[in-house]
Formats: C-alpha cells, sequence, structure tokens
C-alpha cells in the first residue's frame, strides 16, 4: 500500500493506487477507550440480538457488570449506524425528500445468480476509531461482487461500491437495500434504476429482510475483524480485503450444499449467461 519513505509523493501513490488521498491521512476518529470497549460489545450484542434497543442493551450491559446509560447507548449506537430490527412506530419515515422504494422479496422465489443483490453497511472497530464496511452480495449465492471500507455514512460510498459490482458483474433484476440515508439518497437511486434495475427496500426495522448480509457481517467479524487491532485504515483495508478474497473463493456454506460463494454463484449463473 502507501509508503511514506517512498520518492513518489503519498498524493502520487494514492493516485496511482486509485484511493482516496484524504484516506491516507484519516487519523480514526477520536474515541475514549472507555467508549471503544463499550461500542465493540454493542456491536456483538447487536450482531447476537438484533432485536435488543438501546434500553434493552443497557439492561443487558448491565447484568454483565457494564454501567452505561440509554442515551449513551442510543448515542454510540447513531454513531456506528446500528439500530434494533424490530418494528418501531413512526420510524418508516424516509429522510426528507428521499424516496422509499417498496421491498420486493417477499415470496420471491430466488434461484439465479445475478437475480438480486443486497447492499449493507456495517460499523468496523478499530484499535483507535472505526470506519464503515459496504459490501455487494449475490443473493443466491452469498458472494461478495463488491466492497468499500470508508471513514463516513454517504452515499458516493454506495454509488462507488453498486458501480464496481455492474462493472465486473453486469446488471441484477433487483437491488435490495435497507432505508439508510446512503442508501435512499437520489446520488445512490439514480444509479441504480439508470441500469434497469428495479429498487427494493427493507421494511425498516424488520430483520427477516437484512439476513442476506448479516450473515455475512457475522462471519467478517467474528472470523477476522474481532481478531484484530486496526491501527490504520489501510491496515484494515488490505485484510478485510484478503479475508473476503478468502470468504468467497474457500468459505463453504451448509445451506449452499458445502459449496463455496464462488462455487455456487458459477453454477447458479443462467445458461445464457454463461455462454456469454
Amino acid at each position: 500500500m502507501i509508503d511514506r519513505d517512498h520518492e513518489l509523493s503519498i498524493t502520487r501513490q494514492a493516485k496511482l493506487l486509485e484511493i482516496s488521498r484524504g484516506t491516507v491521512y484519516y487519523l480514526p476518529r477520536p474515541v475514549s477507550p472507555a467508549d471503544l470497549a463499550l461500542m465493540r460489545r454493542l456491536d456483538e450484542l447487536h450482531l447476537e440480538h438484533p432485536f435488543m434497543g438501546a434500553r434493552m442493551l443497557r439492561d443487558q450491559l448491565a447484568r454483565q457488570g457494564i454501567r452505561a446509560g440509554r442515551r449513551h447507548i442510543r448515542t454510540l449506537m447513531l454513531r456506528m449506524g446500528i439500530e434494533a430490527l424490530a418494528p418501531q412506530p413512526g420510524t418508516s419515515k424516509a429522510a426528507p425528500g428521499h424516496k422509499i422504494y417498496p421491498y420486493l422479496l417477499r415470496k420471491l422465489a430466488i434461484t439465479r445468480a445475478n437475480q438480486v443483490w443486497a447492499l449493507d453497511t456495517t460499523y468496523i472497530p478499530m484499535a483507535r476509531g472505526f470506519v464503515y464496511l459496504t459490501a455487494v452480495v449475490d443473493v443466491v449465492s452469498r458472494k461478495v461482487l463488491a466492497h468499500k471500507l470508508a471513514i463516513t455514512l454517504e452515499a458516493v460510498h454506495a454509488k462507488e461500491v453498486i458501480e464496481q459490482a455492474f462493472a465486473r458483474y453486469g446488471t441484477p433484476e433487483i437491488v435490495n437495500t435497507d432505508q439508510g440515508s446512503q442508501f435512499t439518497a437520489e446520488e445512490f437511486t439514480s444509479v441504480v434504476l439508470a441500469r434497469g434495475c428495479k429498487l427494493s427496500m427493507d421494511g425498516r426495522g424488520a430483520w427477516r429482510d437484512n439476513v442476506f448480509v448479516e450473515r455475512l457481517w457475522r462471519s467478517v467479524k467474528y472470523e477476522r475483524v474481532y481478531l484484530k487491532a486496526y491501527d490504520s485504515v489501510s491496515a484494515a483495508r488490505s485484510d478485510i480485503a484478503e479475508y473476503l478474497d478468502w470468504y468467497n473463493a474457500y468459505r463453504s456454506h451448509s445451506s449452499l450444499e458445502r459449496l463455496t460463494p464462488n462455487e455456487k454463484y458459477l453454477a447458479a449463473l443462467p445458461p445464457m449467461a454463461l455462454a456469454a
């Protein structure tokens, strides 16, 4: 990656590697050690019990001897980009000016590769801060088609990662996301619709709708991220990319008849796509 002692300037190296110069200079968001430890535990609890809101998480933490107020937990959850996956009154309102598209996957038989892609973003803890990982997943095969690590939750990152997937794998019939503002923003939705895809959005807080990508996040975090303490964005980016390459090529799944995502993706491609 970036060699700070190289004769080429950091700006030139970043350009050649096609990464943002801002990422190179980025220092992880300052977070107190206590809050960082609390966020790590909240992330683990959220993966295990996604229905828990701030109040239930506070009570669960108290049982483990960890004292934290509900409001503080809620503040950290917002910063991490997580919320309880359970219906909440009034939570289906779109962000101002953002259109919400209907959920199209209910009772849909998903049998082909590139029939449905799912996008999601998750929090990635670091030694002294955190970043966000966005991925595009082929639903039938669980293959990670594209991913991006970023320091903010913005539509531009969702746009860039879906464009990577389009360039590598063509166009799916449906793109499914949650109602995060990065996915409801026109900057993202216009790119998807321009390719002739249908947009599908989870009912906000409906745990069943997002299960395709939640399984991936569990694997990424328990099999790689939680075993590390990344000290830079570039270290996190390189290590997670290595893991996802391994995941696609070697991580077999019982639900895929012990096939890997790469094997299932190829097996599930329509005959015409294989011929092409």
